[in-house]
């Protein structure tokens, strides 16, 4: 009896141990900080693992405000407001977000309309070095001063009390000719530029001078410097994606990252992610090419300069909207959108550099439909935070949590 005792106990810490690894567990989901009428949720941790949650919050029928919420142990923080306005730009795709400097300075973004055209809009940044109670007047990164579409924005933390930002740039297209779906009247342009404490904008730089139109960008820093991940469009209407990266002051010439060699007329809509930690990066992305619809993860061990093999990641039949996070023992997690019968769930999953992957955590179901959003997922300690905006006659934020062997460093 004793050995069968032993035997059975032994196998049942082999199963907790196996559901933990594999990130078999469902997400908890937990009382969420935003209310109804919400949306567009983004996602960050600072230097201390403190994570971060903004969202947008409809206020009557015109007006919105940017809030912010911040883990504290087990719970959120109430709710704190960046900006509000009644002259925003709001997009399913194009989000607000907020990143929290090394010295805690938080830094925020968000979209204002420009001209009456649809897709005319500016970047305002503004910062607060109180913790979010006051902020600093917005200022835009860009200095152009067309009335077109800038957007799709990725801050990054700096050194000094700098914050970089990259965004997509219309400037060179035609005023108010943007629809969304294609570049006639001119290219979309992908730009680089450093905000200090001061409010001094500086490094501006053109990174790329014709990319997809409206995918998101994405940024994080290694131990070399910033590397950017976008949607590359080029002149046969090849959309894979490429890297940047600032290397030894200088940023390098586009490179694509994997010839997926999807040609596709119009912008899909569906932007890569990147992760970083010291030399270790990870970037996930959707392709459609020939017709095959998938999410695929490739690995770095050189700061970005060369990547190993493109790894799947979905399930047959993703979505894409694809989010990744790198964790504490050299895997990275990604997050994506896969299609079901009743309509779609938010899927997690961990994948390994020698391509050995988990099975998929089913984080939330969810809708195909634009309005559910890009899920956010983030990683602290042992600990990984997703957010979702969960569709319907009275959208609203969702958030969840689990724990999981191998959290970020």
């Amino acid at each position: 009896m004793p050995s069968i005792f032993r035997i059975t106990l032994l196998l049942f810490l082999l199963s907790i141990a196996t559901a933990d690894i594999s990130g078999q567990t469902r997400p908890a989901q937990e009382d969420p900080p935003a209310r109804e009428g919400s949306g567009q949720p983004n996602m960050s941790r600072d230097t201390s693992g403190r994570v971060f949650l903004s969202w947008v919050e409809k206020v009557g029928e015109k007006r919105h405000r940017l809030q912010f919420a911040v883990r504290n142990g087990a719970r959120w923080s109430e709710p704190q407001t960046v900006a509000e306005g009644d002259n925003w730009f709001v997009n399913w795709a194009d989000f607000p977000s907020l990143v929290a400097l090394p010295d805690q300075t938080l830094v925020a973004h968000w979209l204002v309309k420009s001209a009456a055209d649809t897709y005319a809009y500016d970047v305002n940044i503004s910062r607060s070095t109180d913790s979010g109670r006051s902020w600093s007047k917005p200022l835009t990164p860009h200095r152009d001063g067309t009335k077109t579409e800038h957007g799709f924005v990725t801050l990054v933390p700096m050194a000094d009390g700098r914050v970089g930002a990259v965004w997509l740039d219309g400037r060179n297209m035609k005023e108010g000719g943007h629809d969304g779906h294609d570049s006639h009247g001119g290219d979309m342009t992908l730009r680089f530029a450093t905000i200090d404490a001061r409010g001094r904008i500086s490094e501006e730089a053109l990174l790329d001078a014709r990319v997809c139109e409206c995918c998101q960008t994405s940024a994080a820093m290694t131990q070399e410097g910033v590397v950017a991940v976008y949607r590359d469009c080029s002149d046969k209407q090849i959309r894979d994606i490429s890297i940047v990266r600032l290397h030894k002051g200088r940023w390098t010439e586009p490179r694509t990252l994997h010839a997926d060699n999807w040609k596709i007329e119009g912008c899909p809509v569906n932007g890569p992610s990147v992760a970083a930690s010291s030399r270790q990066v990870a970037v996930a992305w959707f392709t459609a090419a020939n017709d095959s619809p998938r999410v695929n993860l490739a690995f770095s061990t050189d700061a970005g300069a060369n990547f190993g093999n493109a790894i799947r990641v979905d399930d047959g039949s993703p979505l894409g909207r694809v989010e990744v996070v790198l964790l504490g023992d050299g895997a990275a997690l990604v997050t994506w959108l896969e299609r079901t019968e009743k309509g779609a769930e938010i899927r997690a999953r961990r994948i390994r550099a020698d391509g050995s992957r988990d099975e998929a955590i089913i984080v939330a179901e969810s809708a195909a439909a634009r309005a559910s959003g890009f899920p956010q997922v983030v990683s602290s300690g042992d600990e990984l935070f997703f957010a979702w905006t969960e569709a319907g006659a009275s959208p609203r934020v969702r958030v969840a949590s689990m724990r999981m062997a191998g959290g970020k460093k």
